[in-house]
């Protein structure tokens, strides 16, 4: 399970990672105000980009798909 999460992107993508994730927890503040469900997708997404940021891994890259950052 180590070898699973184990890190594959740069400060660079780390950074971009975490701008994302501020930005989806913005936006669930006020998704949250026009419908719930909406605000709880985005929360939830902003999870786990937060997650990756901080983990340092990508979920996209981790399945073999090649990203630009």
């Amino acid at each position: 399970m180590k070898h699973l999460f184990s890190p594959n992107i740069d400060t660079k993508g780390r950074l971009l990672r975490g701008t994302m994730a501020v930005l989806l927890f913005v936006g669930a503040g006020f998704g949250f105000a026009a419908a719930f469900w909406l605000g709880l997708v985005l929360a939830v997404s902003g999870a786990f980009v937060l997650f990756e940021a901080l983990r340092g891994w990508c979920a996209l890259r981790a399945c073999g798909i090649k990203t630009r950052v």
